[in-house]
């Protein structure tokens, strides 16, 4: 199982972070557009990512809800046919949503910077400081930290939801404006 020290937060100048995330990076930016269909979960969130150049995978984490830097714990498993595996966690577990987006990858050093535009909710920016196994959170957290004033994100900035938390949420928002 892998393990990170995750933040995401909004933007309203996408431009500017960009060139921001471009000049803290080892290299060129790679646009990738993902796909996640998320799952019905007793604990953390399930998703089926199918994406552009790249296998589908399964992948099951376990976040904290915080607008702090958190560790996230992940698995990620390599999907041959994700249109068998969406019908058969559909089927036992039910579709909670899905999230488009299309992401600017940077790395820098070991931590992927995201760079979203996500359907329906905006342009966001995800860090995701990777950790060596039995390496300290707090190595992590300052690296996370490090980079999100490089980057200049404030902490109003920051969101403790999932892109799915808050999509389901902005359903639900206009569904009960509508009745």
């Amino acid at each position: 199982m892998g393990r990170n020290i995750e933040i995401k937060a909004r933007t309203a100048d996408p431009k500017r972070l960009h060139s921001l995330a471009s000049a803290a990076a080892d290299g060129p930016a790679v646009l990738i557009e993902q796909h996640d269909t998320f799952y019905n979960t007793s604990r953390g969130r399930l998703k089926l990512r199918r994406q552009n150049g790249r296998p589908a995978a399964l992948i099951w984490y376990l976040r904290p809800d915080s607008r702090d830097p958190v560790p996230s714990d992940y698995s990620i498993a390599i999907v041959s046919d994700p249109g068998s595996v969406d019908r058969a966690l559909a089927a036992a577990r039910g579709r909670r949503g899905v999230v488009a987006k299309r992401r600017s990858l940077l790395l820098s050093g070991r931590t992927r910077i995201h760079l979203d535009e996500v359907e329906g909710l905006g342009h966001f920016l995800e860090l995701e400081v990777v950790l060596e196994p039995g390496e300290s959170l707090e190595s992590g957290l300052i690296e996370a930290e490090r980079l999100m004033a490089r980057l200049e994100i404030e902490e109003s900035d920051l969101l403790e939801e999932a892109y799915i938390d808050l999509l389901v949420a902005a359903d639900s928002a206009g569904a009960a404006r509508g009745s």
